[in-house]
């Protein structure tokens, strides 16, 4: 399993760094304000796209 080209004993690394710097309580409120933030900017990319006018169009003023 590769992700952003590192593999499973980096990935575990990390998670427990993270496990010690925040604590078991405290991680899945972190892991729930990411995954609304991703959403979040998704939509807004979403939008954005949608409000600009399609390659080779006019714009209308």
């Amino acid at each position: 399993m590769r992700i952003f080209g590192m593999g499973t004993p980096e990935l575990l690394v990390i998670g427990i760094i993270c496990l010690v710097l925040f604590g078991t309580k405290r991680l899945p409120e972190l892991g729930k304000t990411v995954g609304v933030t991703i959403k979040e900017l998704k939509k807004g990319l979403k939008e954005g796209l949608a409000d600009e006018p399609a390659p080779g169009t006019k714009e209308q003023k």
